[in-house]
């Protein structure tokens, strides 16, 4: 079994929302949701990126990226 290219941008996406908040990506990671594709496992609840102001995401928004 392996990860698709769609879920490693997921991974990514996590991972860099993380590092630019300074906030933990547990929460993130264990939120998604993953199928069995014929490229691999598939995140189907992939993070959403932010574009807006340089307002702190809190740890409950970060959650709620990944439902």
């Amino acid at each position: 079994m392996k990860l698709s290219n769609q879920a490693l941008g997921a991974v990514m996406l996590a991972l860099q929302e993380s590092l630019l908040n300074e906030l933990d990506i547990v929460p993130i990671l264990k939120g998604f949701e993953l199928e069995q594709s014929d490229e691999g496992l598939v995140v189907t609840n992939p993070p959403t990126v932010r574009v807006t102001d340089n307002s702190t995401v809190t740890p409950e928004q970060l959650e709620n990226m990944v439902k």
